[in-house]
């Protein structure tokens, strides 16, 4: 796996999810299209964890959170931007998504959730906010956020 293999899975992955709202419907579609069964998910999930292992994804830590953002926003990607954290059994800084996030929960070795959500997909509709946890584990999360926009709050 490299970084440019990786950005072509996520643009596929973007190409069908421009454009659409991101709110419960997005949800659903893709855990019912490409859900914690599925290749897109298994193909995702070992991009991840080899470009994590590898030190291309992840390679930043702070606060006990491994992090990085490996794309910004970009027509290919249909200006989604594009980061990965590495999480064992921790809340991450609060935040506001001012445009929505898409996230794709990825346990590693056992059954962590992130935000209370499994293996899978989470989507957060814009204006939302929250501090991410992962709880009863270790586990890789996906954030795509439109125009990468996000807000750190104190």
């Amino acid at each position: 796996m490299t970084p440019d293999k990786f950005r072509a899975q996520i643009a596929a992955l973007a190409a069908q999810i421009a454009g659409r709202p991101l709110n419960a419907a997005l949800d659903d579609w893709l855990n019912r299209e490409h859900g914690a069964a599925s290749t897109t998910y298994a193909e995702l999930k070992a991009s991840c964890e080899a470009g994590a292992a590898e030190g291309w994804l992840c390679n930043r830590e702070g606060g006990g959170i491994k992090y990085g953002r490996i794309f910004k926003p970009a027509d290919d990607l249909y200006g989604f931007s594009v980061d990965v954290v590495d999480m064992t059994d921790i809340a991450g800084p609060h935040h506001v998504h001012p445009s929505g996030e898409i996230d794709l929960v990825m346990p590693q070795g056992g059954d962590a959730t992130f935000d209370g959500r499994p293996a899978g997909w989470v989507v957060m509709p814009p204006g939302s906010a929250h501090r991410p946890t992962v709880s009863q584990g270790r586990a890789l999360v996906l954030y795509l956020l439109p125009q990468g926009a996000i807000e750190f709050t104190k």
